[in-house]
C-alpha cells in the first residue's frame, strides 16, 4: 500500500469539504455548546443559589473514585463537589460522542455522497488499489474529526478553568492524565472504529442519508460508556482508559482489514449501472 496514493484522495475530499459550509457547521455546533455553554452553567451555579448544592445523585460515582481523588474532594464543600465531579468526571464521556458525531458526516458521504454527486465512476477507475482508496477516505473523517475534538478539549479547559479558578482558590482542574489519555490516545481509536465502519455502510447504501442514519446506531456502545459513567458502573481512570484503547485498537485493526476486503469496485460498479 503506497501512502502517498492514499493522500491523493485525501486531498481531493479535503477540497471539498473545506467548501461545503452545508457539512462543516453540523460538525461545529454541537461540540461548540459542550466546550462552551457546559461550563459556564455549570460554574454559574454557586451565584444562582445561596443553598449548598446536594451531591446525593452522585454517591454511587464518588464511592467508586480512587482514593487520591476520594481525599482530595473530602475538604470541598457540597456545590464545590458537584462542580469538580460534573466537570472532570460527568461531562468526560461526552468527549468521545464528539469525534463520532463530527465523523459520521464525512464518513457518510465518503462514497455515498460521491454516489449522489455521480462522481463514483471516476473516482473508481482511478490508478489506486481497494486499501489505498479506503484509507484516504478513512484519514479524511479522522482528521476532521480528531481536530475537532482536541479543539473542544482545549476550549472546554480553558474555560472551566477561567471561570472556576477563584472558586475552587486557584486551582486549575483541567487538564487531568485521565483527559488527556482520554483525548488524545482513546478519542482516536474510538473515532477510527466508527469511520471505518461508516465508510463500510457508506460503500454499500445507495445514498449520503441512509449511510447517516445507519451510522447513528454506531452510538449505542459509547452511550452505554456515557451512561456507565453516570451512574458510577464505569469510572474513566488511567487503567480503564488504556484497556479501552487497547480494545478499540484491535477492533480498528480487524475494521481496516475487514473493510478492504468487502470493498468491491466491480459490485459498486455494477450496481449502479
Amino acid at each position: 500500500m503506497r501512502i502517498e496514493k492514499a493522500m491523493l484522495v485525501f486531498r481531493k475530499d479535503w477540497r471539498e469539504i473545506r467548501r461545503n459550509w452545508q457539512v462543516i457547521l453540523p460538525i461545529l455546533i454541537m461540540p461548540l455548546i459542550i466546550s462552551v455553554f457546559l461550563p459556564i452553567i455549570l460554574t454559574a451555579i454557586p451565584s444562582l443559589t445561596t443553598q449548598e448544592t446536594p451531591v446525593s445523585g452522585f454517591e454511587s460515582l464518588i464511592q467508586n473514585l480512587p482514593i487520591h481523588v476520594q481525599e482530595q474532594i473530602a475538604g470541598m464543600t457540597e456545590t464545590q463537589v458537584m462542580i469538580y465531579i460534573m466537570a472532570l468526571y460527568f461531562f468526560a464521556p461526552f468527549f468521545l460522542i464528539i469525534p463520532l458525531m463530527a465523523s459520521s458526516v464525512i464518513a457518510s458521504d465518503s462514497f455515498a455522497g460521491e454516489k449522489e454527486r455521480k462522481t463514483i465512476e471516476a473516482l473508481l477507475a482511478t490508478p489506486i488499489s481497494d486499501s489505498e482508496l479506503f484509507l484516504g477516505k478513512t484519514l479524511v473523517s479522522f482528521t476532521l474529526s480528531m481536530a475537532v475534538t482536541i479543539t473542544s478539549f482545549a476550549v472546554y479547559s480553558t474555560v472551566f478553568d477561567l471561570l472556576s479558578f477563584s472558586l475552587f482558590n486557584g486551582v486549575l482542574l483541567l487538564p487531568t492524565l485521565d483527559w488527556i489519555l482520554m483525548i488524545f490516545a482513546l478519542a482516536p481509536t474510538v473515532a477510527l472504529a466508527s469511520i471505518g465502519l461508516t465508510v463500510m455502510i457508506s460503500a454499500k447504501v445507495k445514498g449520503f442519508k441512509e449511510a447517516q442514519q445507519i451510522s447513528v446506531i454506531l452510538l449505542i456502545p459509547i452511550l452505554a460508556l456515557v451512561f456507565g459513567q453516570v451512574t458510577g458502573a464505569v469510572i474513566f481512570g488511567p487503567l480503564m482508559i488504556t484497556a479501552l484503547i487497547a480494545i478499540f485498537a484491535a477492533i480498528d485493526f480487524a475494521i481496516f482489514r475487514i473493510g478492504v476486503k468487502l470493498f468491491k469496485r466491480e459490485e459498486i460498479l455494477s450496481k449502479l449501472a
